[in-house]
């Protein structure tokens, strides 16, 4: 998600120029200290409008330690305003540095001197040779005002508004552009130029940092057109060593040719000490940011492990709900298993009840018949006549027949209950095997 200006909390103003102005800001996200360069494009020229995108573009790309960082833009097309979100510097700049040990009188330690010279050499150098394999940036524009110090009292370099990228190393930049005290001679020229420019601008830095003052000075730019053509400048204080002030006069040298590249002022033995002390910081960052990145991103083999534990913990989780789902079937086999084996006893005494009734049913026919025998013999042999009313016997036959619907009907009961009662044992005998098919899976 871009960000916004609603982002960021402005806290004060640090400077302002013509086209906009540079304020310390916090974000509010974490709370980080930060700046941006507001910068008002709706009254800039085309030309102007390229150099703004340039410098974005660039900062973007210019990835080191004595680089100032870039962290964000931000369009305002309502406002026609562009802010760059960069790393923030506490110690301030260099002209600011400059003009509090002119006031105070007091010159730099040559030791603090070559310190700084070394890192801007390497933030140099890093534009000139580029380690991502991108073309050369020529600055054009290094002075004290430009280079930025932090907490720590580390270069940072910064303001590549005049930057100009070559797209080959035989290139050579024609555009008059720079501050006219750190100019080299072939600006003034208005003649080609390469990095070996950048070399003269920092050489011009670098004895303003021991002399308090630039190597040329004048009242007027023709005047000082003319001193830069000559080349002529005192020497720096006695103060410091003669090694430091040659290596100042070889970077000065009218003939760009001459002039020392990035790589052998590097590989000054002036130099030497200081170099590997920020190599040392170098590695140690590099393997602070690779150790941040390896801790934050995941070892591959310990995620296949999580992600096999995972897959596990999902099987058992899935045979743990099977297994319930069985037990519950088991229970609810069980279950039926009683009802069934409840209609069988109720069936079994259905079954003996019934006979009961036609055991009785019988003997209480048979009762009957022998007491109708006996009658009739006792009737015959006294050879008299008892009426007990005129319907006896069809009271008789009828009842006669209704214990033979009644016995018909039992029967047919019986029959149904046998029926019933072979249902159940075959389903107590399928249930019976479904249990113990359930209990071998378990």
């Amino acid at each position: 998600m871009p960000s916004r200006v609603e982002d960021y909390e402005v806290l004060y103003t640090i400077g302002s120029g013509s086209y906009g102005k540079c304020q310390k800001i916090r974000r509010r996200s974490d709370g980080k200290l930060l700046v941006w360069k507001e910068l008002d494009y709706g009254t800039m020229t085309e030309a102007e409008k390229q150099m703004l995108v340039s410098e974005v573009n660039l900062l973007r790309e210019l990835k080191h330690p004595n680089i100032v960082r870039y962290y964000d833009r931000i369009i305002d097309r309502t406002n026609t305003t562009l802010y760059i979100v960069m790393e923030y510097c506490e110690g301030g700049d260099l002209a600011s540095l400059i003009a509090k040990c002119t006031k105070e009188r007091q010159y730099l330690e040559e030791d603090f001197i070559l310190r700084m010279f070394c890192q801007l050499a390497l933030a140099l150098k890093d534009c000139h040779k580029r380690s991502d394999g991108g073309h050369t940036v020529l600055h054009r524009d290094l002075k004290p005002a430009n280079i930025f110090l932090d907490a720590k009292n580390n270069v940072k370099l910064g303001d590549f508004g005049l930057a100009r990228i070559l797209h080959h190393d035989s290139s050579f930049a024609k555009t008059f552009v720079g501050t006219p005290y750190y100019m080299s001679p072939e600006q003034m020229n208005r003649m080609s130029y390469n990095e070996k420019s950048d070399i003269w601008s920092l050489g011009c830095l670098l004895y303003e940092l021991c002399a308090l003052s630039p190597p040329f000075t004048a009242y007027n730019q023709k005047e000082l057109a003319e001193k830069i053509r000559e080349g002529r400048f005192r020497r720096i204080p006695y103060r410091y060593s003669e090694e430091l002030n040659q290596v100042i006069t070889n970077m000065l040298h009218l003939k760009d040719y001459l002039r020392p590249s990035i790589e052998e002022i590097l590989q000054h033995h002036l130099l030497a000490e200081f170099v590997r002390e920020e190599q040392k910081k170098t590695e140690k960052k590099v393997w602070k940011a690779t150790e941040q990145e390896r801790l934050s991103t995941p070892d591959p083999v310990p995620s296949e492990l999580r992600l096999k534990e995972q897959q596990l913990q999902s099987r058992e989780r899935a045979l743990k709900e099977r297994e319930d789902r069985l037990e519950q079937r088991e229970r609810e086999l069980c279950v039926r298993e009683r009802m069934a084996e409840d209609k069988i006893a109720r069936a079994e005494s259905l079954v003996k009840n019934f006979n009961l009734m036609k055991e009785q049913h019988l003997f209480q026919a048979a009762l009957e018949n022998g007491i109708d025998a006996y009658t009739e013999s006792s009737s015959t042999r006294s050879r008299r006549h008892v009426h007990f009313g005129s319907n006896s016997k069809e009271n008789r036959s009828s009842d006669r027949y209704l214990e033979q619907e009644k016995c018909s009907d039992l029967q047919k009961r019986l029959q149904a209950a046998n029926l019933r009662a072979k249902a159940l044992s075959e389903l107590e005998k399928n249930y019976q095997l479904k249990s113990r098919q359930i209990l071998g899976m378990r």
